[in-house]
């Protein structure tokens, strides 16, 4: 399957507004009460886990999300149904203010997901207040560290193109589902002729 069928569900982080979101990191990586009880309703059977859960996160640059999102999504979703096999069973997305990238982790272990992608604006920089970053993890939960991700990073017209940029997570997606892990165990061999499995260390990101 490719786009979930229901709308979008709006989430908000424990940060209940900008100036705590910048002062407590740690609230923004976690759901607030009416968040966490609002995905009990949508959490999948332990028999039937969701294959994969999309995130959307203000971050840092909510003009990145308003202007990325759409678009990337579009692409990625087309190319899962294109080439993936067997289907992926796709959690709501889940769109989440004052959020930071652990707050996937979050949102992943309650939806029950095997594995979560985060979009989430990047620190502005002088000459890309607009830039994207792609955050994955297999089966996150809360605690986990930056080793446990793979990071696609400057997802944008000027940067990293919607095709290159699905075509790099729709990889990462595939081969951790089939690997059963993420992060420094999984390597990003996306431009790669042949695709082989190693544990080379992936390179990391630091996280907004």
């Amino acid at each position: 399957m490719g786009a979930p069928d229901c709308a979008p569900l709006e989430l908000h982080s424990r940060a209940t507004d900008r100036a705590t979101y910048l002062q407590r990191p740690d609230y923004g990586r976690l759901l607030d009460e009416a968040s966490a009880n609002k995905l009990a309703k949508y959490k999948a059977p332990s028999s039937d886990a969701y294959d994969l859960a999309v995130v959307v996160v203000d971050g840092l640059s909510s003009l990145a999300i308003e202007q990325n999102t759409l678009p990337f999504l579009k692409e990625l979703f087309h190319q899962l149904d294109k080439t993936s096999s067997p289907n992926w069973n796709i959690a709501p997305i889940c769109i989440t203010q004052q959020g930071r990238v652990a707050i996937g982790d979050d949102i992943c272990e309650r939806l029950n997901a095997n594995c979560v992608l985060v979009l989430i604006g990047e620190r502005p920089g002088l000459s890309s207040p607009d830039s994207l970053g792609l955050y994955l993890t297999w089966q996150g939960k809360v605690g986990l560290t930056d080793a446990f991700r793979n990071c696609i990073s400057n997802v944008r017209p000027a940067g990293l193109n919607y095709p290159e940029a699905a075509h790099k997570a729709h990889y990462l997606l595939t081969e951790a589902r089939n690997l059963k892990l993420s992060g420094v165990k999984l390597k990003d061999r996306s431009d790669d002729n042949i695709i082989n499995h190693d544990n080379e260390e992936s390179t990391l990101f630091l996280t907004p």
